[in-house]
Order: C-alpha cells, then structure tokens, then sequence
C-alpha cells in the first residue's frame, strides 16, 4: 500500500517535490503519483493477476538480455530476475495499487512495476527500501525498455493467457450441447421461422446447431489469440529501439520464450507495432461475436422453456432459484438471462475498445489502459457465464417429448413432409380447410380418407432426416 496507519514512513521525491510512502511499501513516488491523480475505478492492477504477471516475464526477460549485453550486472540481473519471480509466484500483489484504468498512458502501471521490482531487489541485496542505490525503478529494472513497448507486450500476454481458460469452457460448452442433441436426437420437434411454425425437424438436431456454434466460437477464438503472440518488446518509446543496446531484441526475446514456455515473437515492423492496437480490436470483435451468438441461444431456450403452463414448455431448465419475490412458485430462465446480460456488456466493452483503436494519435496509442480494463472484463464475464450456463443449464436441460410432438403433429407445419406424397395443391387446399375448421391438419387427412394419422406420422418423421 502507497499509505498506511503505520507510524514510520520513508521519503522520495521526483521533480514535483517530496512525498512519503509507507516505510514497508514496495511502490515508491511514481506509483503514488498515479493513484492519488488517477484512481477512478477503483480497480486496481492487481486485480488482473495475469497481467502483472505478464509485465514480471518481460522485466525478467529484461534483465537477462541486458546482463548478457553488458549494460547491467550479474548481481543486478540475478536480484532482478528473483524479484521478478515472485511476482510470476503471485507474491506482492497489495502492492500494485495503480488503477487499471489509470489515464497517464501505462506510465504509472509501468512505474509501479518498475518500483516494486526495484524495491524488492533492494530488499534480497540488503539494500534500504526507497534508496535505489544498488538496483534502480528506471536504470536497472526499465533499462532497454519503455512504458510504450512493455505496456502493450504485457496486455497482448495477459489477453494471451486469459483467452485459454475461455477457448476451453467454449469446448466443453459445446461438448454439453453435443450430449443433449445425441439425448434429444428422437424427439419430434416443430421448427420456427420468424416466430411461426415452419417445418418438421427434431429436437436434436436444434442442439446439434448449437453445438456446432459454440465449437466455431472456439475455433475462432483460438485462430485470433494467435495474433496475439506479436509483441512489440523492443521497439522502446517509438518503434527505433532507441535506448536498447544492439542485439537486445534477439535476446530478450530468447529469453521470453525460454521463461514463458510461449512462442513470442517480434513485430516484423516495429512501427507498426507501436503505431497501431487492432489486434485488440479483432480479439474483442471476436469476444463480442462469441457473446452475441450465445445471447441468440439463450434467448430460444428462454422462448422454448417458457410457461411452462401458458407458454411452449417444450424443454424445461433447471429451476435454480426463486423468480419472484412477490409471485409464489414462479421460476425464471436466470442463466440464460445471465447470457443475454453479459452479450449487452461485452457489445458495450467492444464499442469502448473500437474507439480507443481508432482514437491513437501518431506514433503511439495512450489509450491502452481502458482498452486493458475492458478486453480483461470481457474475457472474464464470458469465461465465468459460459461455465455457469453449461453447469447449471445446459447440462440439466430436459424435454417434454409429448409436447413437442404435440406442438409439431397439431401444426400445419407437417404439410410440407406431404407434399413429396400427396402434391402441393392437394395439401395446399387440405391445410386451408384445417385452418378454417381450425383442426389439425393430420386429423383431417384422416378423417377425409387421405392418409391415417400414423401414416402422415411416418412421413413427418421421415422428412426430419438430413439430406445429403
């Protein structure tokens, strides 16, 4: 913590005065800078533990490079490189107290790495908390490097390493989905087109779609979280390099690999690299796509469970909780409103990140941190929805094969399985005199000597097989 009600503090300046810290805190001026001029989230970095992980492999990898190129020691490099794994090991996470969205461009979360880092190094060399005479927050922990390049290189790992806990729940979604379609595959179902009845199929076979499109929202997401593997380490302020030794990059990207178990690589034009953040565009279009298309299927389990008396009823979800407080025995679809909930908010995040995309001025974009803030949000509500709504929906999803087939024999929506057998104008005139009786159509082929119910039955079935 930047302040505390400890009764020792230590003091450091920089070139706006005086300030002190907390005699025991890792963070030093440039992090209480940030927090007491940008905290406005109240969401502090630590809240996003792949991050600074992410931003301790590239200090780490740091170290390393400029130890074998001479520009800092062995001993420097190794109180580095120890405090850096620490912070992989989740050690010191109260302090990085800078706010996500803090609005100095990353200088402030850069900062309070580089003086965590420095402070502790510090510490394991006997060194004063605060005094920067062995390791220092800017010579030796940031040296060959620049908020501009390590901010975005850190952002595209965390984003990295945070999509595969994602990829995978998308998998085992539609693994779950799978299941019922293989559970659902025999029972006759009506299908609907812009909310009318349409054409036999089975209910299976409803899932099957659903399975099949959360398998592509997997893939998908696995193909753009490649994008991601291109850092921009190494090209410092500007894309030129300068301030790094040569060979720095060849290094200290030798040295991520090495650390990570990752194929990291550097950007083929590091302008470019710096220029430029559509790779988070892309990953967050791919985020709002994966939202949007789950909030469709939540929405037809939400249509098909309804009622259950006076609505569809033809599957029926998991009753989780009470749907009312004032209703007794009401029950409400609530995962699949979760859903829908979280597509509204990824669409918003995706909006937000879209325009700080296109709002980069000339040789940077400063507007990363609420890019990081709302790509980290998105990644976790969908992560967290799509693993709720497979446990405690999809895989407890039951039909009703009676109503279904109910629903589906009682439609004219069986005319169009007769056709093949009867001709369209013939069926066409049997289905306006069913709707003026307002009877069911397989009824009046029976009772006008057409074809018997269970005939007609046959024929449905027979239409819901999959031609190929």
């Amino acid at each position: 913590m930047i302040e505390s009600h400890a009764k020792i503090f230590r003091t450091e300046s920089d070139h706006l005065g005086d300030v002190k810290i907390a005699h025991d805190s890792l963070s030093g001026v440039h992090t209480y800078r940030g927090c007491v001029n940008l905290t406005v989230s109240k969401r502090s970095i630590s809240s996003e533990s792949e991050f600074i992980k992410a931003f301790a492999f590239c200090k780490w990898a740091a170290a390393l490079a400029n130890r074998d190129l001479g520009q800092i020691t062995e001993q420097q490099c190794g109180a580095i490189s120890k405090a850096c794994s620490e912070l992989v090991n989740g050690e010191h996470q109260i302090h990085f107290v800078v706010d996500l969205m803090e609005g100095s461009g990353g200088t402030s979360t850069n900062m309070n790495v580089n003086e965590v880092v420095a402070n502790r190094a510090q510490q394991l060399l006997g060194g004063e908390l605060g005094k920067y005479d062995v390791i220092h927050p800017n010579d030796h922990v940031n040296r060959s490097q620049s908020t501009n390049d390590v901010y975005p290189s850190a952002m595209k790992m965390a984003a990295y390493k945070r999509l595969e806990s994602l990829i995978d729940e998308l998998d085992l979604l539609a693994v779950s989905f799978h299941s019922k379609a293989m559970e659902f595959n025999d029972i006759l179902h009506l299908g609907r087109t812009c909310m009318q009845d349409a054409q036999p199929m089975r209910l299976g076979q409803r899932f099957q779609g659903y399975s099949a499109l959360s398998q592509r929202l997997c893939d998908e997401l696995g193909k753009v979280r490649g994008h991601l593997l291109t850092l921009p380490l190494g090209g410092t302020a500007i894309g030129t390099g300068f301030g790094a030794p040569a060979g720095y990059t060849r290094h200290v990207f030798t040295h991520l690999k090495k650390l990570t178990g990752i194929q990291f690589c550097a950007a083929a034009n590091p302008f470019d690299a710096m220029q430029n953040i559509d790779v988070f565009s892309r990953v967050s279009a791919e985020l709002r796509t994966c939202a949007t298309s789950l909030s469709k299927v939540a929405s037809d389990l939400i249509i098909l469970s309804s009622g259950p008396q006076a609505g569809i009823a033809e599957i029926e979800l998991p009753a989780m909780q009470a749907g009312s407080s004032i209703m007794p025995g009401k029950v409400n679809p609530v995962l699949p409103m979760s859903v829908m909930q979280v597509g509204f908010a990824v669409v918003g995040n995706d909006v937000c990140i879209a325009q700080s995309n296109q709002a980069g001025q000339l040789e940077i974009n400063h507007f990363e941190p609420v890019v990081a803030d709302r790509l980290f949000d998105s990644i976790s509500l969908l992560n967290n929805v799509v693993r709720l709504f497979r446990q405690k929906c999809i895989d407890g999803i039951k039909a009703d094969t009676a109503i279904n087939e109910q629903h589906l024999l009682d439609s004219a929506a069986v005319a169009t399985a007769l056709v093949p057998e009867l001709g369209y104008a013939k069926v066409s005139a049997l289905v306006r005199e069913s709707t003026s009786l307002r009877r069911p159509l397989l009824n009046v082929l029976q009772e006008r000597g057409v074809l018997s119910i269970d005939a007609a039955r046959a024929l449905v079935v027979n239409s819901t097989n999959v031609a190929h």
